[in-house]
């Protein structure tokens, strides 16, 4: 009967350890993890504890008696975030407490959401562009600014795309991206086009903003997972001194026109 209980456990620790990392990598909150998790967990009579890290999870499940139970280490995937796939899995959750799925009925499931096409990343690169050039008109820049950044944006989101294929290091593709993004729109400052070429310069890298991580950062401190928010909000400031610095850069490769 313990032998069962442990596989029981052992099996389940594994799908929750892969759902709650393809959770977490898509840029949900701790809480919303711990949740959907216990939730699932529920579903088959046990409870579950995560201790979540920057790059790794650390998952317990057991039995409601705490006579059984069983742990493992798990590391955080790499994925883009997504909201329609922390939207899916949220669902997930809700149907296997309603409905009670048995765990291969939830793998099926769960595959079937990870195998659903992505967003065309040609298209996500006209979105981000024209959102970016959209920043730009916000602060104040005429049409040959934003016409500027767009182009700019692209050029910058395109190497950071090709770049993260590569799997280099993050901080150094941040740098990159906008050190490219703000040399796209140098054109306009050194030969005055425009009657706003500062605001294209500052705006050009806005694209690079890690929203997401900062608000999740501040999220978790709020609710008491202060270790994931502290690294959270560590890992998306230092991406802004990345940006920062591609910025930077550009300016002093073009001289002291913009400064």
């Amino acid at each position: 009967m313990s032998q069962n209980v442990h596989d029981q456990l052992k099996s389940l620790a594994l799908f929750l350890s892969e759902y709650a990392t393809t959770l977490l990598a898509s840029g949900v909150h701790t809480s919303r993890v711990v949740r959907n998790s216990s939730r699932i967990a529920a579903s088959f009579g046990f409870q579950v504890f995560i201790t979540m890290f920057q790059r790794t999870i650390i998952l317990t499940i057991r039995t409601t008696d705490g006579d059984h139970s069983y742990s493992m280490v798990s590391a955080v995937k790499h994925l883009p975030i997504s909201f329609e796939v922390n939207s899916d899995l949220s669902a997930l959750s809700w149907e296997a407490y309603d409905n009670h799925l048995t765990l291969p009925e939830l793998w099926e499931k769960f595959h079937q959401l990870m195998a659903k096409p992505h967003i065309n990343q040609w298209l996500l690169l006209l979105l981000v562009s024209i959102g970016n050039a959209a920043f730009c008109r916000l602060f104040g820049g005429d049409l040959i600014a934003c016409v500027g950044v767009c182009c700019a944006t692209a050029i910058g989101f395109r190497l950071r795309q090709l770049l993260l294929k590569q799997h280099l290091n993050h901080y150094f593709v941040w740098f990159l991206s906008a050190l490219a993004a703000a040399l796209s729109v140098t054109p306009l400052v050194l030969l005055d086009w425009g009657a706003t070429p500062e605001i294209a310069m500052a705006t050009s890298v806005l694209y690079l903003v890690p929203g997401v991580p900062l608000i999740n950062g501040i999220i978790d401190i709020i609710e008491g997972h202060v270790l994931a928010g502290v690294s959270r909000t560590i890992n998306a400031l230092l991406l802004i001194v990345c940006l920062s610095l591609g910025l930077l850069c550009a300016l002093l490769l073009i001289g002291g026109n913009v400064l």
